[in-house]
């Protein structure tokens, strides 16, 4: 019996000592429960990382789309645009479009 009480005791003897409970306490009580805990900072900074792979990602698009005005800011490259995505013409001209099997759309019956 006495051999347990010398092992408990070895092991509980720095909580004995007010300096090490409080700071115990102190360093709970930053961690856990504190308005400026490691839990809400940690919690903010992974908010953070987000936010700025968002705004690379809209700089990225911002980027692009500048990049795309640029081309449609010359009189070739509004031509070709209204060409290709509206089916455009000019007057006197007439335009085929050529579509190949594997590109149609097919409604499979089952």
């Amino acid at each position: 019996m006495t051999k347990f009480n010398k092992n408990t005791s070895k092991y509980l003897k720095p909580f004995k000592n007010w300096f090490i409970l409080i700071f115990a306490g102190f360093l709970i009580w930053m961690i856990f429960f504190d308005a400026n805990s490691w839990l809400i900072h940690h919690e903010l900074n992974t908010d953070i990382e987000a936010l700025e792979n968002e705004k690379e990602y809209y700089q990225r698009e911002i980027e692009n789309d500048n990049k795309a005005i640029k081309k449609l800011s010359s009189e070739d490259g509004l031509e070709k645009f209204a060409r290709e995505e509206y089916f455009m013409k000019r007057e006197n001209e007439d335009i085929y479009i050529i579509e190949y099997e594997d590109s149609l759309k097919v409604k499979k019956n089952d």
